[in-house]
């Protein structure tokens, strides 16, 4: 019975030195672990001015869109311009057969002469009969009769002279000038074909300086928008997806007047001069409007944020070269950098790459863009 107890005691302390030293293992494991050095990115935690800006797709619009067509009927003699031309007001565009009209003109012009030289007749006589009637020489009916016609004959030549301004209107119509200054698109009316009155658009000419580009918004956005309107103009930037660098400006000038119920937007439309013609009619473009700046706004690198169970949070590097994760309240977006109401401040330096690898208390060292990483803890390092 003795032999056996004392074995069974040794088996018991055989047992609690075995786990005691798999404890210590785990121990030196989780220890090499934290003191593992993780290769990051940092940003630095920054205080600047930062604009309130609202971001949407834009559709760049003609500032004026005519489409031409003809007024009077008749073959086409003549197309004065080239396709994608630019003309200006006043330019001679499209060339009507004017023959047919010119002779109606003549012949108006011949009937005013006829009819002029009748109702001169008639008012003559008419002043005759008025004296042979105050002797009693004619009836009183005679003279009236005599007095109508000349009256008839009067109010004929005044239609004749508005004859003849129909068709001088009519033989001016068969020279199409351009309405506007701006650009010609695709001819559809070609010279030796016939065209009907109001019938078919022959070309399109759209204005493209200045230009608009329009754009909706939630109307969210929309107390915003009409507050800061008031204080002055809205600067608007339009950029051009693939030429990013060169943004066009351009300033708010339209608010429409209602809510699309549909869709819950409000349509904005802003000026742009377009000096370069590098906005065209039809095309999308990346819209900035800036509200107003934002003074003194603590900011990180977007790429700092993570998510997760507890919202948004970011790993700041301390001056031991460990990280520790901070949750942060972010106020705003503005693409490149986030503006963070509250949890970080400025000078800080917060990780932007390699998050994934780290857990609260690793210690990193910082690697460029080229991926060549810098000593930053040796005491580290000779542990």
């Amino acid at each position: 019975m003795k032999d056996g107890s004392f074995r069974e005691h040794a088996k018991v302390i055989a047992l609690f030195l075995l786990l005691a030293f798999i404890s210590a293992c785990n121990d030196s494991k989780a220890k090499q672990s934290t003191q593992r050095v993780i290769p990051v990115k940092i940003g630095v935690v920054k205080q600047q001015n930062v604009p309130v800006q609202i971001n949407a797709i834009g559709n760049v619009e003609s500032f004026n869109t005519v489409s031409i067509k003809a007024l009077v009927g008749g073959e086409v003699t003549d197309v004065h311009f080239k396709e994608g031309q630019e003309v200006k007001k006043g330019d001679l565009l499209f060339q009507i057969d004017p023959r047919p009209y010119d002779a109606a003109l003549k012949q108006a012009e011949a009937q005013l002469a006829r009819d002029q030289a009748q109702a001169k007749n008639a008012e003559e006589q008419a002043k005759r009969y008025l004296i042979l009637v105050q002797k009693d020489y004619v009836s009183v009916d005679q003279y009236d009769q005599i007095r109508s016609n000349a009256e008839a004959l009067a109010a004929t030549v005044q239609a004749d002279k508005a004859n003849i301004e129909n068709s001088r209107l009519q033989l001016d119509y068969c020279v199409i000038k351009s309405p506007i200054d701006g650009r010609v698109g695709e001819v559809l009316i070609n010279r030796g074909n016939v065209v009907k009155a109001n019938d078919v658009g022959m070309v399109t000419i759209n204005k493209i300086t200045p230009i608009y580009v329009t754009l909706s918004v939630p109307e969210q956005n929309l107390a915003d928008i009409k507050k800061y309107m008031a204080e002055g103009s809205l600067k608007m930037e339009a950029i051009i997806p693939g030429d990013e660098k060169r943004p066009e400006q351009g300033v708010l000038t339209f608010i429409n007047n209602a809510v699309d119920t549909a869709t819950g937007t409000i349509q904005l439309k802003g000026t742009f001069e377009n000096k370069d013609m590098r906005l065209w009619p039809g095309q999308f473009v990346n819209v900035v409007i800036t509200l107003t700046t934002e003074r003194n706004a603590v900011i990180v690198p977007s790429a700092a944020l993570q998510t997760g169970q507890e919202g948004q949070y970011v790993f700041v590097v301390k001056p031991d070269f460990t990280v520790d994760l901070r949750t942060v309240t972010i106020a705003r977006s503005t693409g490149e950098y986030t503006v963070i109401a509250r949890g970080v401040s400025p000078g800080e330096k917060v990780v932007t790459d390699g998050q994934i690898n780290l857990i609260p208390g690793v210690h990193v060292e910082i690697k460029d863009d080229q991926g060549r990483s810098d000593q930053i803890n040796a005491d580290v390092k000779k542990k």
